[in-house]
This record gives structure tokens, sequence and C-alpha cells, in this order.
């Protein structure tokens, strides 16, 4: 499954360092950040619980960047 969701990040290195975190994340099979549209795509593995994926992308990301935001 691939969800979209809307983030709130500074610049461009910031990004890159949330899809990294997001990557790393259990649960998650791929995620790509873009700065220019402010959006983060995240492609889920099989059986994986959504919501608490993504709120362990949320806490990864806000570990290596605390000024970002992502809305779940």
């Amino acid at each position: 499954m691939k969800k979209s969701y809307k983030i709130d990040v500074d610049c461009a290195a910031c990004a890159e360092k949330m899809e990294v975190a997001a990557k790393k994340t259990e649960g998650v099979k791929d995620a790509v950040v873009s700065f220019m549209t402010l959006k983060m795509k995240v492609e889920f593995e099989d059986g994986a619980d959504v919501d608490d994926v993504m709120k362990n992308v949320r806490s990864n990301c806000k570990k290596v960047e605390d000024d970002c935001e992502v809305y779940i």
C-alpha cells in the first residue's frame, strides 16, 4: 500500500534526512520526500499497521530534524 502525507520542513537537506529516517523505519518498504511539494510518499510492507508505522516514521523524522512535521 502507498500513501502520501503532507510535511513541513525548512530545507532540502532536512527533507533528505527525513527520507533516510523514514526508509529505515520498520514496516516501510520505500519512502520519498519532496521538499518542492512538501510531501512524503510512503510504501508500506505487506501486513504493516499503517497507523503504527507512521507514528514511528514521525518519531524517527523528529530525531533527525526536530523542527519538521509529518501530518498523519
